[in-house]
């Protein structure tokens, strides 16, 4: 009994140090410039002015629609072709299969920063530089969303796809129809990943967009925040960043459950 309270209050304390550094923003955030530095657990004044003063500086919900437009198509992207190639590399027979899932395993272990001059590169002679396109179509595809596919899909049996194969279904009414219905946590488990990344990213819509009016939301922050517009006031900072980590928290809360499903049931099968 002492063991488990023991384990309890371990985590009860690991969760409220995670937790407090967000909920201290938050409050920052609602509390006037001057009050900041007195504030403490509870606050004493109570104002929405940070907010208002950082939508009259920025674009900020133009912003917000862009970052959910790029997030969206790149996700349903990653989704639509990491359950191809998943598929292909778990349960169709072809030359060359392994040698492939290798090269696409270590293609994870690439930082980004190698392939960023290359990628620029291409995004000018494609004269995608300040468009949508420059943003969406580098990130169509993820090599850890299709190791996760691939796993999920060899745990589905080989008779399920034969059957199907015998009422005259197609590859792809096989994957998106019979065996992506089996293998929902980890669709969802990729969806959040890779929406969160995709919604994240700083560097490479700095680099490639120029346009306030087409940047993304962690952009348009990371420039109000550090170029000067911000005139050095934290609370303004604050409701920012508190508006642009809600949709992740907001998105992780209602599919947590899935989350940790797929995480816990997701091997490395040969």
């Amino acid at each position: 009994m002492f063991k488990k309270t023991a384990i309890y209050l371990l985590l009860t304390g690991a969760a409220l140090s995670f937790l407090y550094p967000f909920y201290w923003m938050i409050l920052a955030s609602l509390t006037p410039e001057a009050q900041i530095g007195q504030l403490g657990v509870l606050p004493k004044t109570l104002t929405f002015d940070n907010y208002a003063l950082m939508v009259s500086k920025i674009p900020i919900w133009r912003s917000l629609l862009n970052s959910t437009f790029v997030a969206g198509l790149a996700t349903a992207g990653v989704l639509l072709f990491g359950a191809m190639t998943g598929y292909a590399l778990a349960k169709l027979r072809f030359k060359g299969r392994e040698l492939l899932f290798i090269v696409i395993i270590f293609t994870m272990t690439l930082p980004f920063q190698i392939t960023l001059i290359p990628n620029y590169i291409l995004m000018v002679k494609f004269q995608w530089v300040d468009t949508f396109a420059a943003l969406v179509i580098p990130a169509l595809n993820s090599a850890f969303a299709i190791l996760l596919f691939r796993q999920a899909f060899k745990s589905i049996p080989d008779d399920l796809i034969h059957a199907a194969r015998v009422d005259g279904c197609g590859e792809l009414r096989i994957i998106f129809q019979i065996l992506c219905p089996n293998i929902i946590p980890t669709i969802i488990t990729v969806g959040i990943i890779t929406f969160m990344n995709s919604w994240n990213d700083v560097l490479w819509p700095l680099i490639v967009i120029r346009d306030e009016q087409l940047m993304t939301m962690p952009q348009l922050v990371t420039l109000f925040a550090v170029g000067g517009r911000a005139e050095a006031q934290l609370g303004v900072k604050l409701a920012a960043a508190v508006l642009l980590a809600l949709p992740i928290i907001a998105a992780y809360s209602v599919f947590q459950r899935y989350f940790i499903q797929s995480m816990a049931s997701t091997g490395l099968k040969g």
